[in-house]
Formats: structure tokens, sequence, C-alpha cells
């Protein structure tokens, strides 16, 4: 497979050049735009400037050479928490959609864009152009306030997975509430909008005929480059709503409830990525980072390690999906309690959206801070890891934190 990378002469940002797309696409009828922005292989984004997402399986694709840092296209997409629950529930999204792209906008760390190719693929540089600098559209959206459940339900949830752990059938559980309302406008202009206001380091943005994901996690789920592979889950919150919170960097990192949380993850991590890799290679090269997020103070860890030469990421991913930082420990035990405690499925949310491509590798994030819309309808999933000295309301309150800057850019104005 041939590989192309061509500057291109443009300062667009990559949020302007969503819309453009968006709105370049709907004009011809075409598919919309799918979108990375953050930290995704070593990149500021990446956009696919139309694809056809459909629900279905991914083809993992064969590997192809190509210079550092060059993605060329690949499969965009999604799994879904959904596709693991053993209750067999499922949200209002397809288990699993993808889309085949031959070829992506990139923008470098540095902030340069590139048209890049999978063999010959695409536009030309100069027709690229072009399309970019077209004026940004006018693109809105309008949502009523998310409707959220009774505290209390929550609260019941924490209690039971707390009384759970004290019988000794699992270490933590993550669990979840979700909040609901209705949309209508463009998905991708909130996208942008979150993009710019709340610089998610692993944001994504799909859409089909099926919806639209709208994600601005902070969270990475799996990186594999050649056969390096890694993983940094999330575990451990403290508020962090202005300059008043800033104390709580300090705490987070002293709280022996959350750092219990993060390094029982941690661990399962391990176990996950052991399964795959060479013996020995696995290793915890960041333990307990203190990082900010929209929102929230986040402890957040690091475990990489080889893989063995024969696995593929279809066999990567079956071991080590869901992850672990949004189910708990044991993994199996964990899933089954949640199915008995959450009211309804959680859909896409702490599932896995991403890239996988052949000259780069695969990167996905955990499905977290993820806005899921379809047929005028809007949902939000939020939830935290529960230990034994988990406390109810408490829990309840970081569900609220953690969605506070989400509700908010729902309700600006763009």
């Amino acid at each position: 497979m041939r590989v192309t990378s061509r500057a291109l002469r443009t300062n667009v940002t990559p949020s302007r050049a969503l819309l453009v797309l968006t709105a370049f696409a709907r004009s011809r009828g075409l598919p919309p735009p799918a979108m990375l922005s953050g930290e995704w292989f070593g990149s500021r984004a990446v956009i696919a400037p139309s694809l056809q997402v459909s629900p279905g399986p991914v083809t993992w694709p064969a590997p192809a050479d190509a210079p550092p840092g060059v993605l060329g296209g690949g499969w965009f997409g999604y799994l879904s928490y959904d596709s693991a629950d053993p209750s067999r529930r499922s949200g209002a999204l397809p288990p699993s959609a993808w889309g085949w792209a031959d070829h992506v906008l990139r923008w470098s760390a540095s902030g340069e864009c590139y048209l890049e190719s999978l063999d010959g693929g695409g536009p030309s540089v100069s027709t690229m152009e072009s399309l970019l600098a077209r004026p940004a559209p006018s693109l809105s959206w309008e949502a009523e306030p998310l409707r959220r459940p009774l505290p209390s339900e929550h609260r019941d949830a924490v209690k039971a997975c707390v009384h759970a752990i004290e019988a000794g059938e699992l270490f933590q559980a993550n669990i979840c509430s979700r909040f609901t309302g209705t949309f209508s406008g463009s998905p991708a202009a909130l996208f942008a909008a979150g993009v710019s206001t709340l610089a998610p380091r692993r944001g994504a943005f799909l859409a089909g005929d099926w919806g639209s994901v709208v994600s601005f996690s902070p969270e990475l789920f799996l990186a594999r480059h050649g056969r390096s592979v890694r993983s940094t889950p999330i575990k451990g919150t403290l508020p962090r709503r202005g300059p008043s919170d800033d104390g709580n960097a300090v705490l987070l990192r002293q709280s022996a409830k959350d750092v219990a949380e993060n390094v029982m993850i941690t661990d399962l991590v391990r176990n996950d990525l052991g399964r795959v890799c060479e013996v020995g290679s696995v290793t915890v090269p960041s333990l307990l980072r203190v990082r900010p997020a929209p929102g929230v103070w986040h402890l957040e860890s690091t475990v990489s390690g080889v893989l063995d030469p024969a696995v593929s990421d279809a066999a990567l991913l079956a071991a080590t999906f869901p992850p672990g930082s949004v189910t708990g420990a044991p993994k199996i035990r964990a899933l089954d309690l949640i199915a008995s405690l959450e009211p309804c499925g959680r859909g896409v949310y702490t599932g896995a959206i991403g890239l996988a491509s052949p000259a780069a590798g695969l990167e996905l994030n955990v499905a977290i801070r993820t806005f899921e819309i379809r047929s005028g309808e809007i949902a939000l999933g939020v939830g935290g890891g529960i230990t034994a000295d988990s406390d109810p309301e408490a829990e309840w309150q970081e569900c609220l934190h953690k969605a506070a800057p989400l509700e908010a850019l729902l309700a600006s104005k763009p």
C-alpha cells in the first residue's frame, strides 16, 4: 500500500475545517466528516473530509510502511460498551460502526496541515486548499437542560456496590448514570465548539445516518504503534471548578481512596496487557500522575508493553475490552454487577472510539465525557469508580462535576 503526505498552504484551524467540510458535504449530498482532536498519533488533529461510517465490525488493516508520524488514512469508528454488556442491553446507537478513509487531513503538533492518502486516494492539493479556504458556515444547535435521574438512584447503586465489595465479591466497580435531553441542529458545530473551549486530549467526532458521537474524552484506552502498546487508565477525581480548586491537585495525590482506586485498575490493565505481550515486557512507566481535565483533576497511570508477534489488533481488543477503568476489578464480576445495578444500557459510553491506520497503528480513547445523539435525543453518561471507602453522596457529586463542563457547552450559543 502506497502512503503519501503533502503539505498544504493553509492557516485554517481543525475546528474551522470541520465546519467547512460539514457544510460542503451536506451541499453535495456526501457523508459528513469525522475528526479526532487533541493528542492522536503525535498530531493535533486528524479529519476524514467525508466518511461513510456504517454499523458493523471493523476489518483490521494490514500494516503499511510510512514515514514516522504519517497516517495516510484507515478505519475511523467506535466499539460501544453494549457489545460487552453481559445483559445484552443496547442504547440508541449501533453497537459498533466504522468507516474507511483513503485520505485524511492531519495537523501536526506544531500546526502544519498535511493532505495524506493511501494508494492515491483523495483530491489534489490545490482542490483541498481551495475547499478549506471557503468561508466558515453558520452552524448551530439547540438543546434543553439534560434530565438527570434521581440522586437517590445513583446513591443506592453505590451502596449496593460497596456491600458487594464488603462481601468480598470484587475490589472495585465503575457505577454510572445517564443524563438525557433533546437536541436539534449540528452535532459537528457542538464538537467544534467543545474542541475550542474544553481542549479534550482524546476528542472524537463521528456521524452517519445512525446518529452522532461527540466525544470530549481525556483518556487513552489503547495506543499500538508497531509492536509497542500502551494504555493510560484514569481513576481518581476531585473537582476543578476554578482557582479555588487548584489545591485539589495536591489533595488528590494524597487521597488514600483515589490512589487505591487508580492502583487497582493499573494492576488490572497490567494483567490485561500481560495476556498478549511478551513475558517481562509489561511495565508502568508513569504512576499516579495528576492531570487537569475540564471541571476536574484526575489521577492517571500508564502501562506499556511489547506485543507478542502473533497478536493481532483483534486479539489485543479481545484481551483488553471493555477498558478496565470503566468496569472494575475483577473485570468479569464487575461487568455482571454493573449490569444488575445500572438501570439501562450504557450505549457507546465507556466503549472506545478512534482510528486503526495501516501506516500508523491503532489508537482508541475511552468513550467518557461523550454525547450520543440520535433522532432529536441526546444522552450523556457519567460515573466513577466505587471502592470500599466510597461515600454515596460524594460519588453523585463527582458525576455532577464531570458533567458540568459538558452541560455548560450544550447550553452555550455558538
